[in-house]
């Protein structure tokens, strides 16, 4: 059995794969300093996933995805990890990272600390050093702006090839064979990082995550944030490629903590309309499927319809909508579950069966709400 948990850390990402051989894979990393007190609702992330790693008797990750370099998705980050660039960021109980992946516009990007966050600058510096030690690190694109860095730094893009994933590839680090997983990244393309200068939704790492047990097959479409450009942009490419199995999801974080840029430059009165790719993404929902926005909670109030910043209602809307189409079964949010007072982080296992979502709530009893098993491979 193989895991995917979403912790609740308010308007952020944080969400691990836990395989069946024991692997984790972390993606992205967002801790609130209010949730170190027990009456805040949103999660001390740096004691769970501690205890977590205590209990596997681990002291690391064996790799950490950084989606991208916004600090909803990397607060904190460069206090709780062990980093191998600098001795000020090492021992101390630090937690180690096997492999780094990161899209090529976080390490690329020419941003200061006057312009981004601390934290990002330290992230470039660290995929930076592992880039050039050739360990430890996967890149997401290789754009002609990666090639004119390689070179400047005295390498060749043919000896770091190894260590680089296009859109359209399998993470070769993990396969169905042998981890029951394997990671095929639809984005980065390699416009968006030679396009522009602000990269950080365009260039977001997305991956459709398959899972196989038992010969049945489960997917995941793990998205950080991300347009509807961007996403009519990967269906667009996925269908000329003869792929479109890669867009099948029985499980899909929606992009950007339930933000309508994600469906529609329009949000819409009551609901947002998606763009026509965008509506053929939602339409590739399996029976039983989730949604997951890591998000703050989404009421239905007059209130939320005027909201500016995510989560948007409209977008929560649009959602339920196209998820009882493909007969689809819970829209969830992070900070809604089991109650918006006290958040837990919502567990999902991905069996023979298909894909469950464990509940425990206040009760401490477990509920496991199911899914049709999904097809065999």
């Amino acid at each position: 059995m193989h895991k995917v948990i979403f912790y609740p850390v308010q308007n952020g990402d944080t969400s691990q794969i836990i395989l069946d051989n024991g692997k984790r894979i972390l993606f992205d990393f967002r801790h609130l300093k209010c949730g170190e007190d027990e009456d805040e609702p949103a999660i001390d992330l740096k004691t769970q996933l501690k205890e977590e790693l205590l209990k596997a008797k681990r002291d690391y990750f064996d790799v950490l995805a950084l989606t991208h370099g916004d600090l909803d998705h990397i607060l904190h980050s460069t206090e709780f990890f062990e980093l191998q660039h600098a001795n000020k960021y090492q021992g101390n109980g630090r937690v180690k990272v096997n492999e780094l992946w990161v899209p090529a516009a976080m390490l690329l990007e020419s941003s200061t600390i006057d312009q981004r966050s601390a934290e990002f600058v330290i992230w470039r510096r660290e995929a930076q050093h592992r880039l050039r030690e050739g360990k430890g690190i996967r890149v997401f694109s290789k754009p002609e702006m990666l090639k004119t860095w390689l070179e400047k730094n005295g390498l060749t893009l043919e000896s770091r090839r190894h260590l680089i994933t296009d859109a359209g590839q399998v993470v070769p680090s993990f396969s169905l064979a042998s981890d029951g997983v394997e990671f095929f990244c639809h984005s980065p393309f390699v416009k968006h990082v030679d396009d522009g200068d602000d990269l950080r939704n365009d260039a977001s790492l997305i991956f459709q995550v398959r899972f196989e047990v038992m010969g049945v097959q489960t997917n995941y479409f793990a998205v950080g944030d991300s347009t509807c450009d961007v996403l009519e942009d990967i269906v667009r490419i996925t269908k000329w490629h003869g792929n479109e199995d890669r867009l099948k999801w029985n499980l899909y974080n929606n992009p950007h903590h339930c933000s309508h840029h994600a469906l529609n430059p329009d949000k819409g009165d009551k609901e947002t309309v998606p763009l026509p790719l965008v509506k053929e993404l939602l339409l590739h929902g399996q029976p039983g499927a989730y949604i997951v926005s890591s998000s703050k909670p989404i009421p239905d109030t007059k209130e939320a319809y005027q909201q500016k910043q995510p989560p948007h209602i409209q977008a929560r809307n649009c959602y339920e909508r196209y998820l009882r189409q493909v007969s689809g079964r819970r829209f969830v949010v992070t900070m809604e579950e089991p109650n918006e007072r006290k958040p837990q982080p919502l567990e999902f296992d991905i069996t023979s069966a298909g894909v469950s979502l464990n509940m425990t709530g206040n009760s401490g009893v477990n509920i496991i709400v199911s899914s049709p098993a999904p097809r065999a491979g």
